[in-house]
């Protein structure tokens, strides 16, 4: 039985869903409320539910938990109650740490590329904990994922009680289906096709830095399936641990992206810029990539789909048909 904190969400449906096909049991911790968020699970039910609330008490009735997939937070990065950041990103994070590490059961936790800030120092996911303390993060939200990167690196260093694997999974810009209750953070290319679908142009921000052409802004964009493949390969490798980045390791530009959005719909290409939102400004990630080299090290081989192949797929199978749910 596998636990998925998340799991009604975006990737943690796309897992369950993975799990379920292969006939794992899972137990999910998430609310479902009103956002439409059960159609996550539609075509394929949990074993059970578990409010977050509830979930320390579920656990100290010691359930037969084989591992615990942590991808519950709250991930807006523009949220600005660190109070309640800081309980349900670092103090949930640390009491299933500990869980695990007294019932020697592993523990695969979503990091994030928002711990890197502008990119300063780097995209090299080393969890040192001297490297990890040059990273800047820009916003509440990268901050309060890189504070449990660094409370784990300080575990570890300490030589405290640890799982028996743990592991770490710097997201960068994840996308596909079941991400549609997400509001304002949901996927930009999921933005742009609702733009394109209705006949208007894909609208990007213009840079707010003088050195990076409008449309240039770089993102390391990878398909959710990538995503699902590497969190199975952990919980199937139960002898690698560490912190692991998790994109493709190849940056693509904003317009090639609109552009793949275009080509998919069947669409001349039309792009317009608009002006960036006066409450990002500074707060911005201009570029992000990857260094995969630990996580190949580690054994995984999956080939990442490019981002071509993840927007036609998207939009083909999902997007442009009347149920757009995994």
């Amino acid at each position: 039985m596998i636990l998925v904190t998340g799991g009604a969400g975006f990737i943690g449906s796309n897992l369950h869903a993975e799990l379920y096909g292969s006939g794992r049991e899972t137990v999910i911790v998430d609310r479902l409320r009103a956002n439409g968020k059960w159609r996550n699970l539609r075509a394929h039910p949990p074993s059970a539910i578990v409010d977050p609330d509830d979930l320390e008490h579920f656990l100290a009735s010691d359930p037969p938990i084989d591992a615990i997939v942590h991808l519950g937070a709250i991930s807006e990065t523009t949220a600005s109650d660190g109070d309640l950041v800081w309980r349900s990103n670092v103090m949930l994070s640390q009491m299933l740490w500990r869980w695990c590490a007294a019932k020697e059961r592993p523990f695969i936790y979503a990091s994030s590329a928002s711990t890197y800030g502008d990119g300063a120092f780097g995209f090299d996911d080393d969890n040192d904990i001297d490297a990890l303390r040059r990273l800047r993060p820009l916003n509440l939200y990268g901050w309060s994922k890189h504070a449990f990167d660094l409370w784990v690196a300080g575990q570890c260093a300490a030589g405290r009680p640890r799982p028996p694997q743990w592991a770490g999974l710097k997201f960068f810009n994840v996308y596909g289906p079941n991400e549609y209750h997400k509001g304002r953070m949901i996927s930009v290319i999921k933005v742009k096709y609702d733009e394109v679908a209705v006949g208007g142009p894909a609208r990007l921000f213009r840079s707010d830095r003088d050195e990076i052409a409008d449309g240039e802004q770089a993102r390391d964009f990878i398909w959710v399936d990538d995503v699902v493949a590497a969190i199975m390969f952990l919980l199937a490798h139960p002898e690698v641990s560490g912190l692991f980045n998790l994109g493709t390791g190849k940056a693509r530009s904003y317009a090639d992206l609109a552009r793949a959005v275009c080509a998919a719909c069947g669409v001349a290409e039309r792009i317009e810029f608009v002006p960036m939102p006066q409450n990002l400004v500074g707060q911005y990630q201009s570029f992000t990539e990857a260094r995969m080299d630990r996580l190949r090290a580690a054994g995984f081989d999956t080939t990442f789909t490019t981002l071509e192949q993840g927007i036609e797929t998207y939009i083909k199978r999902f997007l442009g048909r009347p149920d757009p749910y995994r």
